[in-house]
């Protein structure tokens, strides 16, 4: 009986449960606003919109069967039914916006996004009738003329994003009275040259990007008086004259600065350290000297480059240190290798090239070996050996350290940098032999060995070299020998393949996501400074550009996609360009920048010998090849004509001999070669890349002819048809002269010969009485 009146007992709960919940419903359904479909006005202006932007857009499911309120990029207000979001990201429009434009009769939205969507033209004056916007976004189209002055209209606004135009003008007259602004990103336009005045009026603003434009003047020192600035970036400006942050706010949340490529000079001021929440800072391409505060050691990321700094201030305790960026490159640092570097565990980007540190580099560089994808120590004064540090650096990318004095031989661990993309160590005194244990390594693109004693056979017979995906190796000025297998050129996969043709120029670069995220919306706002992407949806608090957030997804740019949960891992996307110097054409090169499908071998100023293999022909993608100053003999490869990516071929100062393969010729990319100093004989192919050759690309082969057409045209060279002009003018000036003298000269005595003939016939008498009466006669005789 018990059970059973429990058991009634838990029904009774269940049918009052039951009840409850039906009648909370029923009130909740009955307090619920009317939810109203898209309003026929607003319908009709959007419609408006799709017949201004007529084309293959978003726009094109818009059609009057359906509620405005479910159309592709629209958003209303649940009550009034009032558009209040108008959202096009990367759709072509291809128009102007009008000043009639149907997007003007939206007076109640709210946010208005048409950023990279080829819009051209001024931004219309009517635009500031839209109140009520809070979020405007019309980056990376064509617009062009000044910000209109009813941009002060809109006081509402929140948001404003106006990156990658042609806009100018002045900031004060365009954004004065916009003080309720919480993002602003002009960056990339053309905003003439003046002062940022009294920023301070702007109290709500946590992000402010202005690079990239023209604006000049002093420090602007009212803009670190507002408290809520977390993110600033001026980069590219024309500011001058000392970093100056005056009576900055004791609360400040300032967590990012860019102070780049400006004309800043003298020292970084000790105020800096007041700025406790300050996690990145770049102030590279200045004019900024003196010691580095202590106090900076504790960022996470500081990028000092192209300065004149010469020394560091006591650095804090760096037990606690978090830096992951660290970029001292071209400065005038004349020290040891600083240690405290070695306490940096979460280091990965570390750039201390072109200076004059001096002394060993030290061994604890192994504590930071494990996260570091960076190590730039070129056009030091390091020496000694290369310590062996890289036994756990398996996400080492890069590694430089050309231009020291170091000696010895390369690190064995070195085989450990599995993701090793970039090794050069041109310029220094090593001692070892070809290391060929790095040719498993399947990302390395770049080998420099340039400048040092290598030495012994670089190819083994019946041994795979590997280096499937190296671009461009150089080992010239070495002691290397032997000879070269008949095929292995065939293995090195990135020199066979044609690389396709792109529109734009695409250099190698690193793109980091370093770690150690220090707060969420530092890191979506920190990528889109360097990206420009922007979340389509509010996070948080506001908008946060960087990131487009669906589902449990993250986009960062239009390409890469990770988990969200794994962005708290993440921080910043950060660019890291290579560099090299190269034999180019004859001449040293420095490549600041390297091509993506730049391709290159240079094995000159060695000891190799025996024939260079046909199967040489099979790296049709290379660029540029210098065998010269070997000791290579027998012909000329035939197959060389199947480099149809040819651009420059060295095979000056061997020993080779035969002719000179005709249909090198036909190569189209092929712009200089020089076979001088060798035993080639025959003709000299005709045909216009031979002729246009300087003479002294083939001198020194005895047996060689058709040199003297090639070096008369060289030494001699053709006059310019400026030249030729005035050459010619005086014989012009001369024929015409003639002809004038001629025809005036011509006449005159056929004239006279007429008259005279006239008068001596009719009229002689009178001639002779007037003429010949009176004269003496003369009489010539001969002398006795």
């Amino acid at each position: 009986m018990m059970i059973r009146s429990q058991s009634y007992s838990f029904s009774g709960i269940v049918v009052t449960l039951y009840f409850f919940f039906l009648f909370s419903f029923f009130l909740h359904t009955l307090a619920s606003p009317t939810l109203h479909r898209c309003r026929h006005d607003q319908r009709n202006a959007l419609l408006e919109i799709k017949h201004e932007f007529m084309g293959d857009n978003d726009m094109i499911s818009w059609n009057k069967s359906s509620d405005c309120c479910s159309w592709v990029g629209v958003t209303c207000d649940a009550r009034s039914g009032q558009v209040i979001s108008l959202y096009f990201d990367s759709v072509s429009l291809n128009n102007s916006l009008k000043p009639n434009s149907g997007i003007f009769k939206l007076q109640y939205l709210q946010s208005l996004t048409l950023r990279d969507c080829n819009l051209y033209g001024e931004i219309p004056f009517s635009l500031g009738t839209l109140s009520h916007l809070t979020m405007l976004d019309l980056s990376f189209n064509r617009l062009v003329g000044q910000v209109p002055s009813s941009f002060g209209n809109m006081t509402k606004l929140r948001y404003l994003f106006l990156r990658g135009n042609k806009l100018s003008g002045k900031f004060s007259v365009s954004f004065a009275n916009l003080t309720k602004l919480i993002q602003l990103d002009i960056s990339d336009n053309y905003f003439e040259p003046g002062h940022l005045h009294d920023m301070s009026r702007f109290h709500n603003l946590e992000v402010l990007l202005v690079r990239g434009n023209s604006f000049s003047g002093p420090f602007p020192t009212s803009l670190f008086t507002i408290p809520s600035l977390q993110t600033v970036s001026f980069g590219g400006n024309n500011f001058r004259g000392p970093i100056d942050f005056g009576n900055m706010s004791l609360s400040s949340r300032l967590n990012f600065l860019s102070l780049a490529d400006n004309k800043f000079d003298g020292p970084i001021p000790e105020s800096i350290s007041k700025f406790l929440k300050l996690m990145e800072l770049d102030l590279s391409n200045n004019k900024l000297g003196g010691k580095v505060p202590g106090c900076l050691l504790r960022l996470a990321s500081l990028k000092l480059s192209h300065n004149s700094f010469s020394g560091f201030g006591k650095p804090e305790v760096l037990d606690q240190a978090i830096m992951d960026e660290f970029r001292l490159d071209s400065n005038s640092f004349q020290e040891p290798f600083p240690q405290w570097i070695c306490e940096f565990r979460s280091l990965e980007i570390l750039d201390l090239s072109n200076n004059s540190f001096n002394g060993s580099i030290p061994p604890c560089l192994r504590n930071i070996a494990y996260p570091l994808q960076v190590l730039n120590l070129r056009n030091n004064n390091f020496s000694g050996i290369l310590p062996d540090v890289f036994l756990n650096a398996t996400g080492l990318r890069a590694l430089d350290v050309s231009r020291n004095r170091l000696e010895g031989k390369l690190p064995k661990t070195l085989i450990n940098c599995t993701y090793m993309e970039f090794l050069n160590v041109e310029g220094n005194q090593f001692k070892d032999k070809f290391p060929s244990r790095l040719g498993i390594l399947q990302f390395l693109n770049v080998l420099i060995l340039r400048s040092n004693q290598f030495y012994g056979p670089l190819f083994h017979d019946h041994v795979d070299i590997g280096f499937l995906y190296l671009k461009v190796i150089d080992v010239s000025h070495n002691d290397f020998t032997g000879t070269f297998p008949a095929f292995d050129f065939s293995s090195w996969l990135q020199m066979t393949t044609l690389n396709p043709t792109n529109d734009g120029v695409i250099y190698m670069e690193y793109s980091f996501l370093m770690n150690d995220v220090h707060n969420f919306q530092n890191a979506i706002i920190y990528i889109y400074i360097f990206t420009g992407d922007f979340c389509k949806k509010s996070f948080g608090s506001g908008y946060y550009p960087g990131l487009t957030i669906f589902g449990p997804w993250i986009r960062i740019f239009r390409n890469v996609v990770i988990k969200k949960n794994d962005l708290i891992s993440l921080i910043t996307l950060v660019p890291y360009i290579k560099s090299m110097e190269i034999v180019h054409k004859g001449v040293d090169t420095e490549f600041e920048k390297i091509r993506r499908d730049f391709t290159a071998i240079d094995f000159s100023r060695n000891r190799f010998y025996g024939k260079i293999p046909e199967s040489i022909g099979l790296l049709k993608g290379l660029r540029f090849l210098n065998l010269s100053n070997n000791a290579f003999t027998s012909n000329v490869p035939q197959s060389l004509a199947n480099m149809t990516n040819l651009e420059a071929l060295d095979l000056s100062r061997n020993q080779l001999s035969g002719q000179i393969p005709r249909d090198l010729g036909e190569l189209s990319f092929l712009s200089t070669m020089n076979f001088a100093h060798n035993k080639l004989e025959g003709p000299i192919p005709r045909g216009a890349l031979f002729q246009s050759q300087n003479c002294s690309s083939f001198m020194d082969n005895p047996k060689l002819y058709g040199l003297d057409d090639i070096c008369i045209k060289t030494h001699v060279p053709n006059p310019r048809p400026q030249e030729l002009e005035e050459v010619s003018e005086p014989e012009e000036e001369q024929v015409i002269n003639w002809i004038a003298t001629a025809i005036a000269y011509g006449p005159g005595v056929f004239c006279g010969l007429v008259i005279g003939h006239i008068f001596i016939s009719h009229k002689h008498e009178w001639f002779m009485e007037k003429f010949c009466r009176n004269k003496p006669r003369v009489v010539i005789g001969s002398p006795r």
